[in-house]
């Protein structure tokens, strides 16, 4: 599960700018829309090379970022897992805060930006530090387990952290009977599912893109699609996850399309994760349903040029708890 550089396409298209990056979306971006993004693009690499900046780019960036300026692209594990090697001395996070937060907490010494300080996230406005505090005095003793998508501060009273990509092998590490899991929900029942042995305790915190989807929807798109192959994201209710033929983070989702390439496929999760598989990939065709991410959604070109031209906007942590957010997710990382 490692981060990687979009797929590249050769084909070129005569007439428009940038015509091999053009190939690479031109399933998404219609002909008459790109001379008006091709000079964002061109700007945003050109200021990669003054800035000695890279771009890291989540799965759910739209394919006019994900495809043609972002350096690395992957899920929140991988890109936590690049940010330690990157030599740049700008990172660039086209995804969410929190995202931009964890690249900081293991580049102290490097400048992070954020093109959006508005790129936020439900999970991670679902608690505080001070919620946690008081699950440690509430269930003392018992590891506390962090989904990544939180601030740094809750990172900070945590034991470790986790992805949807390393949940299992994380809980499993910790060798205890016991262990809470915060803050989603719906993703420590699916942990919870694959290992009864261990009793996991959650917190009420939700994914806004995939607590809307319910087993009516894949029920749904069944009756429409006869044999069409559903794959679900961890943060989903279990009964919809219960209701798909696989489950996984969004890396997983995507090497489970490249290795299985089902001729239909229903990814549950935010749209831009189907629209960029189908960009590479047009044997395979993608079905609703899908849910937009408003947060993800605040990236854009405009926005990351913007970035590298002012610098704008750094994202900082708090040395007062930036050692122990870092300790957390480095424990992580540790975990294969």
């Amino acid at each position: 599960m490692t981060a990687t550089v979009s797929p590249v396409s050769r084909m070129s298209v005569p007439g428009l700018p940038l015509p091999d990056l053009y190939a690479r979306v031109s399933r998404h971006v219609p002909a008459i829309e790109w001379p008006a993004l091709a000079p964002d693009i061109e700007a945003i690499l050109r200021l990669k090379r003054e800035r000695n900046a890279v771009i890291l780019a989540h799965n759910y960036q739209a394919p006019e970022i994900f495809h043609t300026v972002a350096d690395i692209v992957g899920d929140s594990l991988a890109l936590a897992r690049e940010a330690v090697t990157v030599e740049a001395q700008v990172i660039v996070l086209a995804g969410v805060h929190f995202m931009a937060e964890t690249a900081k907490l293991l580049n102290p010494g490097k400048t992070v930006l954020i093109p959006d300080m508005g790129a936020g996230c439900s999970l991670a406005d679902s608690i505080t530090a001070a919620d946690v505090r008081g699950l440690r005095a509430k269930y003392p003793g018992v590891p506390i387990v962090t989904y990544v998508n939180t601030s740094a501060a809750v990172k900070a009273e945590s034991d470790l952290c986790c992805t949807s990509g390393n949940a299992v092998a994380v809980v499993k590490s910790l060798n205890a009977p016991r262990v809470l899991m915060i803050p989603d929900e719906f993703l420590a029942q699916n942990v919870q599912a694959e290992i009864p042995e261990i009793e996991i305790l959650t917190w009420a915190g939700h994914c806004e893109v995939h607590e809307r989807f319910t087993p009516g929807d894949i029920r749904d798109v069944r009756d429409s699609y006869p044999g069409v192959t559903v794959i679900a994201h961890p943060e989903c209710p279990p009964d919809v996850v219960a209701e798909s033929d696989f489950s996984g983070s969004t890396a997983m989702m995507m090497d489970f399309v490249l290795q299985k390439r089902p001729s239909q496929v229903v990814l549950v999760t935010e749209c831009s994760m189907a629209d960029n598989i189908a960009a590479a990939n047009p044997d395979i065709e993608f079905i609703k349903p899908c849910n937009m991410c408003p947060h993800m959604k605040r990236m854009s070109l405009k926005n990351i040029r913007r970035a590298l031209e002012t610098m704008t906007h750094e994202v900082t942590v708090d040395p007062a708890l930036a050692d122990r957010a870092r300790a957390a997710v480095e424990r992580m990382l540790l975990v294969r």
